[in-house]
């Protein structure tokens, strides 16, 4: 990996020196993470390299940029990869209407010497639209800016193979303009559902951690922590019966993002508890398939709310 100009890497917060200290600092901002994690993303930081999060949607890979961003007090950059996204949707594109504007312009006010230099000019910065990864490049600040490349398995080998340039140099060359490297490597994220298997190429750049569900504890506290609304009881129900819904066999098992909406949506409707009717009404909040809230309904919501409350302690 390439040092940055000024020989500085990694982008810790002050008063962090462990991965400990970081965990903390998560917590206070929010974010629960696991030593696991804590110790990826210390290590993403301390060395300067990319992060490879994978695992189940709704786990909090992309909360993981958003707390970084607001931690480290710098612009959140994100890149959403889709089927068919390409380098100058990434990158940067030129600004082909102003060009022809400036085209016309010269045609009707100057002479054949003015064309020759308005030619000329077409290609220089002033008509170039950054894209979210030259905006990373460019970013100019006391810290680097976090660039969120998010979901990035959505995206076809072609483009990996473009991110591999990026990752690898934080450095990109415009034919037009020469190669615009960033003064310091953003802090970059990357994030995968694995809905297909990203290149080890693309792996090897990064360090790699996979976020798994919480345990049952560690769901109620994140619940506690981000719904303090929600009372204890209502928060170890919903906990555990989240937990009892991954245990089926559902086409898209609810993430702890799932749980979060579910809480709020009860706290909303003034619940105290869970019961079978505020499930029924409230199955929408976590279960985003149709098939998904038939199968669970059939299986029986009492059955559900039972092994629920033995998991809850009541």
């Amino acid at each position: 990996m390439s040092e940055p100009r000024d020989g500085r890497r990694g982008a810790l917060p002050p008063g962090v020196s462990s991965a400990g200290d970081l965990r903390e600092l998560l917590r206070r901002f929010d974010y629960l993470a696991d030593e696991g994690l804590a110790i990826a993303i210390f290590l993403a930081l301390r060395l300067g390299r990319p992060l490879f999060l994978e695992g189940e949607a709704g786990v909090g890979k992309t909360e993981v940029a958003k707390v970084l961003s607001r931690m480290l007090e710098t612009p959140l950059i994100r890149l959403q990869c889709y089927e068919g996204i390409d380098v100058y949707q990434a990158l940067y594109e030129w600004d082909y209407a102003r060009q022809l504007l400036h085209i016309r312009a010269a045609e009707a006010f100057g002479g054949a010497e003015d064309r020759e230099r308005v030619e000329r000019d077409l290609y220089n910065r002033e008509f170039l639209i950054s894209r979210p990864l030259l905006q990373a490049l460019e970013h100019k600040g006391p810290s680097p800016p976090v660039l969120l490349i998010d979901e990035v398995d959505r995206s076809d080998d072609e483009f990996e193979a473009f991110l591999l340039e990026i990752l690898s140099d934080f450095a990109v060359t415009i034919p037009e303009l020469g190669t615009i490297r960033a003064e310091r490597p953003p802090v970059a994220v990357l994030t995968s559902n694995r809905t297909r298997e990203v290149h080890d190429a693309l792996k090897r750049r990064c360090l790699y951690h996979y976020i798994e569900h919480p345990s049952f504890e560690r769901e109620v506290e994140i619940v506690r922590l981000r719904v303090p609304e929600a009372e204890e009881r209502l928060a170890r129900q919903v906990a555990a019966a989240v937990q009892r819904l991954r245990e089926m066999d559902l086409y898209k098992p609810p993430g702890v993002a799932e749980t979060l909406d579910w809480t709020e949506a009860l706290v909303a409707l003034g619940a105290k508890e869970l019961d079978e009717r505020l499930v029924r009404a409230t199955l929408g909040s976590v279960l985003k398939y149709h098939e998904d809230q038939q199968r669970v309904t059939a299986s029986g919501l009492e059955e559900l709310l039972a092994g629920a409350g033995r998991m809850a302690g009541g």
